[in-house]
């Protein structure tokens, strides 16, 4: 490893800048503006990424190229990032900060994926944590130590994880064309075709609101086969949906726990956010496994108290991820620093519930869309799994890669 030079990501950049200033703009005018909120697990769908106007002065200094590097600033999403992997007209937005990597010296994508890793999210940890609203600097996030190798060494590892990440990118497509076809048929079926005689309820009388059990870093303990995750609002993905890679912390299982312990299919949402930044507040995820999570304060935890209402939970998620619900129920949040819903507002917000012989017969189709995705979702937590296991181990050198893309472990010697 004599090769390997400890480096700051200052070192290899080439241009740090903070993003452009602006709004969306409500029709397809100008490059697309790339915000915080279209940052989901690492990635960047940019069919749902808004326009925004902009000069051509701006427009060439706040360009994004291929290879460039963004990372979120502040708020729940502090740390979170992406790179730039195709060529798109698109500009970013003020709460990101660019990196532009020196292509002489390092391999953007190597670079990407060192960013990805759980060593730079202990490090944005340490970093943003300690005030009302979390955050960091450029030169904060510029001051980021890791091991470089050579170039080719470099383009070799990256090019193990892409392929990884390309096929875990296929299902994230999928699952995505998923949504929208279980959304259309929601909203063809049980909205336009809706009557009137059909009753509209409070999420109170369908479902129970519970809060999560609050703890402090003092309750956890290390890895261990068999322990309780502490879901918190960083299991939450910027569009709904939980993340495949959160920080992870755990808890022994205790009886007092017990309660908080999360359900299969149980959807938890998020109950807190920045004023200035919100991108968590009100988004629903759905809960992929019994006896896996434990549930943090601030998040909710939301499950049918009965299926004489609502035949399942995926029609109520469906209406729960609906972009107009979370606008609706962002809308009764406390304001101040933070952004803060209560139980109360949510139990409060508007259901629709069907004819019970209606959502048995067309209900399945939506519900068999979220069947397959689920399987999708264990394909990604299989591939992510992997490529996390090979992360730090390629990017500490104890696993090495040959220019030819040969993987072998690290000798004593080198």
């Amino acid at each position: 490893m004599s090769e390997w030079k400890e480096i700051q990501l200052r070192d290899i950049s080439s241009d740090i800048s903070y993003g452009y200033t602006a709004s969306a703009a409500s029709e397809e005018i100008g490059p697309k503006f790339l915000r915080i909120t279209d940052i989901t697990n690492g990635r960047v769908n940019w069919e749902s990424v808004p326009y925004c106007k902009i000069s051509d002065k701006d427009y060439k200094k706040y360009q994004l190229e291929v290879g460039d590097i963004v990372i979120a600033r502040t708020g729940a999403t502090t740390g979170f990032n992406s790179i730039i992997k195709s060529e798109v007209k698109a500009v970013y937005a003020s709460y990101l900060i660019r990196f532009q990597i020196d292509k002489k010296v390092a391999n953007p994508f190597f670079i990407g994926y060192i960013l990805q890793s759980n060593n730079f999210q202990d490090y944005v940890d340490a970093i943003a944590g300690g005030s009302a609203q979390p955050g960091a600097n450029a030169q904060q996030f510029a001051d980021y130590e890791f091991l470089l190798p050579s170039i080719p060494e470099q383009t070799a590892i990256a090019s193990i994880l892409s392929s990884l990440d390309d096929k875990i990118d296929l299902l994230h497509r999928q699952n995505k064309t998923l949504e929208q076809l279980a959304e259309t048929l929601f909203r063809q079926w049980f909205v336009k075709e809706a009557d009137e005689s059909w009753y509209v309820g409070k999420l109170g009388d369908v479902a129970v609101v519970q809060n999560g059990y609050a703890f402090s870093s003092r309750d956890y303990v290390p890895y261990q086969d068999g322990l309780l995750e502490v879901l918190k609002m960083g299991h939450i993905a910027v569009g709904g949906g939980l993340r495949t890679n959160p920080k992870k912390n755990f808890v022994p299982r205790e009886e007092k726990f017990k309660k908080w312990t999360l359900n299969k299919n149980d959807i938890i949402m998020g109950m807190t956010d920045m004023k200035d930044n919100v991108v968590i507040l009100g988004v629903p995820a759905m809960i992929d496994k019994s006896d896996k999570y434990v549930l943090n304060q601030r998040v909710a935890r939301i499950y049918l108290k009965s299926n004489n209402k609502l035949v399942n939970s995926y029609l109520l998620y469906i209406q729960l991820n609906n972009k107009e619900f979370i606008a609706t129920l962002q809308s009764k949040a406390n304001s101040g620093v933070q952004v803060n819903l209560s139980t109360d507002a949510i139990k409060d917000c508007d259901i629709l519930i069907p004819p019970l012989d209606l959502q048995m017969e067309k209900g399945t189709a939506i519900t068999e869309f979220y069947l397959k995705k689920e399987n999708n979702n264990n394909q990604i937590r299989t591939l992510t799994q992997l490529r996390d296991t090979l992360l730090p181990k390629l990017m500490s050198g104890e696993v090495r890669v040959s220019n030819s893309g040969e993987v072998r472990v690290k000798t004593e010697k080198e």
